[in-house]
């Protein structure tokens, strides 16, 4: 796609993301806000962790976004007995007695690892190289993955029999973590409706892996003003316990605070929620609509949130 200039790409994105949006809208009813947070992740080039009760329509989600993006879709299901090349794929003796590399399903534009927190820590590390460095390394030989590139992991948040919890620095990797909550009675009416008559639904392609690209290049090239990208780091410091800017409340109930890393998703993602919303600069409003999934799994609290029941997403309104 060639546009005239910066301005012309931005209004395009927004069109696009309209039709995205309405494309999904077929297949998935409400979730809206869901929707639009996973969509703000991929034009970021981020990875998105998706928590919520079975039966919310985690998985489906994540496949209807795949089948209105033409690109290579792979689901990964998470098990206790699945092993590492089980994910990013092995070598093999061939009939000419050579070893040759099997490609595992990592290999792909969009990967969806369903109950990533099933599996054991050995097998999620697997994904770390993969999301982080867009490359796999077999046996000392480097793979480059295809661009874009983008994890969208599903997990159940209730602790079952045979979950692992995911560790810290496979959650950083993760730029949100978005809850999915129970429809509403409306929205429940409408899904029964449609789930249970003749419902063949056929989605069409909004955009091809080249369209991203761009999008997600022309994100990183969007001014901002020093004020904001101030009041983003200053609101990742005020996580810390031990930060000059920690409030009260912080050093209370929290054990450790976000890291860099946060920073930089508040930016990018409040970057892309400006061009998705119609503006051609973010403001501070547009990083406080995704401080939330920015920073939910970035916050340790101590035993004394845990015994007081104190919510994650409570100390992060405290702070904004």
């Amino acid at each position: 796609m060639n546009y005239a200039n910066d301005v012309a790409a931005a209004d395009a994105l927004q069109e696009k993301f309209k039709l995205l949006k309405s494309e999904i809208g077929k297949k998935i009813i409400g979730q809206d806000a869901v929707i639009e947070a996973v969509l703000i992740s991929v034009f970021s080039n981020g990875h998105s962790l998706l928590i919520g009760l079975p039966g919310l329509a985690k998985t489906l989600l994540v496949k209807t976004i795949s089948e209105v993006l033409d690109l290579g879709f792979n689901r990964i299901q998470f098990t206790p007995d699945l092993m590492p090349s089980d994910i990013t794929g092995s070598e093999i003796l061939d009939e000419k007695r050579e070893f040759r590399f099997l490609r595992g399903p990592i290999f792909a534009n969009i990967i969806l690892a369903d109950e990533i927190n099933r599996t054991p820590p050995k097998t999620q590390a697997a994904l770390l190289e993969a999301m982080q460095e867009k490359s796999v390394t077999i046996n000392g030989q480097l793979h480059k993955l295809e661009e874009p590139f983008f994890v969208l992991a599903t997990q159940n948040p209730i602790e079952q029999e045979g979950t692992y919890p995911l560790p810290e620095a496979q959650l950083d990797r993760f730029m949100f973590n978005v809850i999915l909550d129970y429809p509403s009675f409306a929205d429940e009416l409408n899904i029964v409706k449609t789930t249970t008559g003749e419902n063949n639904v056929v989605l069409q392609k909004i955009l091809h892996a080249n369209d991203i690209v761009h999008f997600q290049n022309l994100i990183r090239r969007v001014p901002i003003a020093d004020n904001v990208i101030e009041y983003a780091v200053k609101l990742v410091s005020k996580t810390r316990p031990e930060s000059e800017h920690a409030t009260e409340t912080v050093k209370k109930y929290i054990q450790y605070g976000a890291g860099p890393r946060a920073g930089q998703f508040l930016i990018i993602g409040a970057k892309a929620n400006a061009l998705l919303k119609g503006k051609y600069s973010p403001d501070i409003e547009d990083v406080k609509a995704v401080a939330l999934n920015v920073l939910r799994h970035r916050l340790i609290k101590n035993y004394k949130a845990e015994a007081e029941g104190i919510k994650t997403d409570d100390l992060i309104k405290s702070l904004l």
